[in-house]
């Protein structure tokens, strides 16, 4: 689809992203109709208004830096769909999986502001939110990325290279409860966890974390999909197994009294938790 400003952007798959094809989707409609000017009106500066916000919010946003787009741009040319019919991945990826420029500089920002210097990231993809917490990393500070996929692990490895801040990385190629039951028993902890893998196993991440104290008393789990494409607070009969399963997911963490939590419309929606009890 192409933004109002000409801008060129990915597949509808936040909420936003979703609402302004639909707005568009409508407007198209209601001028092959005939629709009184002053409802064609409405609708055109209901389009405007909601299709100029994301590239507005990348605008103002610190650029990223140039490994980053690197990442981003080899992530794109990546023929997903063709790695996973030819069994080089073990499931079905797309490049709409990447975090991308606001959340990663947002994530980066997390990183700065707790002053943060051992990170895990539950679920890593190609490694493009990896990357940029590292940026904010001090020299002596260490990010352990969980990856399920081997070929995916290989390809951000390679991306890291290119990376001053790449060295600050560890992938552990496996299952991420096995990842995270491994370092719960050699007793790590960590500053900040970012949750961004299989969405039904959100809910054992989320409780392994607290029940194992993977988490540094001060601090912080980000947690990502948790608006999942509006699904969690449409009705449940137009969610997927994945929406319902991050609905359950908000349930469960706004219920739970160890935590207090934020949930912000970044994208797909970021949830920001952190341990009271």
């Amino acid at each position: 689809m192409t933004s109002v400003l000409g801008r060129e952007t990915a597949r509808p798959i936040t909420p936003h992203s979703i609402l302004v094809a639909q707005l568009q989707q409508t407007l198209k409609l209601a001028e092959e109709n005939n629709i009184p000017v002053e409802i064609l009106d409405s609708l055109r500066q209901g389009v405007q208004l909601a299709a100029g916000l994301d590239p507005y919010l990348d605008d103002y946003t610190t650029p990223e830096s140039s490994a980053l787009t690197t990442l981003a741009q080899k992530t794109s040319k990546e023929d997903w769909s063709k790695r996973f019919s030819d069994g080089e991945t073990v499931r079905q990826l797309e490049q709409e999986m990447l975090s991308g420029h606001l959340e990663g500089q947002t994530l980066k920002m997390f990183v700065h502001m707790t002053k943060a210097k051992r990170i895990l990231e539950v679920g890593m993809f190609t490694g493009y939110s990896a990357l940029a917490m590292a940026e904010a990393l001090p020299s002596d500070g260490q990010l352990i990325g969980c990856e399920v996929d081997p070929y995916v692990a290989e390809f951000a490895q390679a991306c890291f290279s290119e990376s001053p801040h790449g060295d600050k990385i560890i992938v552990e190629v496996a299952p991420a409860l096995e990842t995270l039951h491994k370092l719960a028993a050699r007793n790590e902890v960590f500053d900040l966890i970012f949750i961004d893998a299989d969405k039904k196993e959100y809910v054992e991440y989320f409780q392994i974390i607290l029940d194992s104290n993977l988490l540094t008393p001060d601090g912080l789990i980000c947690v990502d999909n948790t608006l999942l494409q509006g699904q969690v607070y449409l009705p449940p009969e137009q969610r997927t197994a994945n929406g319902e399963a991050i609905a359950q997911f908000n349930r469960i963490v706004a219920a739970d009294p160890r935590v207090e939590q934020v949930l912000l419309p970044i994208r797909d929606g970021v949830t920001l938790i952190r341990r009271v009890v």
